[in-house]
């Protein structure tokens, strides 16, 4: 190997956006390649979707149209982002909207696993076992999105998420209309074994005894008012914020009361009280308070998500192409969540991001700086270049 291959091999595999991306590489390798439908070849492959669409959530670019003037004009977007011959605006817009989701949601799959494999479980928590924290969050959307039914005059659609506590990364996801229910979704986000851990909109009887007979755990809290008959109650330390510990079963009886017996903790915590229905009897009831005190996380991560990788911001108005925005964005958050992980040894946060995007943007002016590295029919979207081994 020559010493200026040797040179370009080297500072490829030292440059930030490389280290970013090599999670793409095992991701990509079982997925199906992506096909045309007719005899025209496609402009752009799935692969290059894929970079495009994490490149638009790394760097926050306000609109899509916004995307493709920077893929077109920007030196190092255009040689590293972009497909070789560059992409049309029509082109993309009707890939985002009609090809490329059963790719998407494979390499989604593939890179949560990875971060599951690869992140620390947080010690604090090790012993409560695998908690997926469950919400919804709402997305604004246009009037003209007709099946993002809401209300007369608003328009909105909804994620439904399972968020792993202990790793600290999304997992399942589902995308309704606005007005959808929250709660038949729990039964695909939380697996058997998982203790879903959800706030009291969740509250449902029927839900309580089904989820235990499907051995899907749960820690929801309920409404201060429900019926509760108590049939032993356990001890509980003076001392302690929980005041209640009880084996009970909730509603009335023959009208909605459980089937089977439900554990009821009661706590105090900032002043407020705090009621948690539960099937987890092998905790201590400090324990269970902590489980339903880490609901906040989905909440914070949402918030998070939302502002700093601009997912909510659309690029696309059908449903298929906001899954694979959505999608995008969650795969985006996960890539760092390993990025950060593995350089830093820090759990994903806006400052280590901020100087990723910095990394990227010096690395990019040094390249312009010396000619650039090589011409885009090398290093196109050859995910094999990347590896960082």
């Amino acid at each position: 190997m020559s010493f200026l291959a040797r040179l370009f091999q080297t500072r490829l595999n030292t440059r930030s956006i490389a280290r970013l991306f090599t999670p793409f590489k095992p991701a990509l390798d079982p997925v199906p390649v992506l096909e045309a439908r007719g005899n025209r070849p496609l402009q752009m492959t799935f692969e290059d979707q894929l970079k495009i669409l994490t490149y638009y959530h790394l760097e926050e670019h306000s609109s899509g149209r916004h995307l493709l003037q920077v893929l077109a004009q920007d030196g190092f977007a255009a040689t590293h982002i972009a497909p070789p011959g560059g992409i049309q605006k029509s082109a993309f817009f009707e890939a985002l909207n009609s090809r490329g989701l059963d790719q998407m949601v494979q390499v989604y799959e593939n890179i949560q696993k990875q971060a599951t494999a690869i992140l620390p479980i947080a010690k604090d928590i090790s012993g409560l076992g695998d908690l997926i924290a469950v919400d919804g969050s709402l997305i604004d959307a246009t009037l003209s999105m007709a099946w993002a039914d809401y209300r007369n005059g608003a328009k909105k659609a909804k994620v439904h998420l399972g968020f792993d506590i202990g790793h600290g990364v999304p997992q399942k996801m589902i995308l309704t209309s606005g007005k959808a229910d929250e709660r038949p979704q729990v039964e695909y986000l939380v697996a058997p074994g998982q203790t879903g851990v959800m706030d009291r909109y969740y509250q449902c009887y029927k839900n309580f005894d089904d989820w235990q007979a499907q051995e899907r755990h749960f820690v929801c809290r309920i409404k201060a008012s429900s019926k509760k008959t108590v049939l032993r109650e356990n001890p509980v330390d003076p001392e302690s914020h929980v005041f209640f510990d009880a084996l009970v079963l909730l509603g009335t009886k023959d009208v909605n009361q459980t089937e089977r017996d439900v554990r009821l903790v009661g706590y105090k915590a900032d002043g407020k009280t705090y009621w948690v229905a539960t099937d987890r009897f092998d905790l201590t009831a400090e324990q269970i308070a902590m489980a339903y005190k880490l609901r906040w996380t989905i909440e914070s991560f949402f918030a998070w998500w939302k502002r700093h990788l601009k997912v909510y911001h659309l690029i696309a108005r059908s449903p298929y192409g906001l899954l694979m925005q959505i999608l995008s964005g969650l795969i985006t958050y996960l890539l760092l969540a390993i990025y950060c992980h593995e350089e830093h040894g820090e759990r994903v946060n806006i400052a280590r991001v901020r100087e990723l995007r910095s990394k990227i943007r010096n690395e990019a002016a040094e390249d312009a700086a010396t000619g650039g590295l090589s011409s885009p029919d090398i290093i196109d979207l050859d995910f094999s270049a990347y590896a960082t081994s």
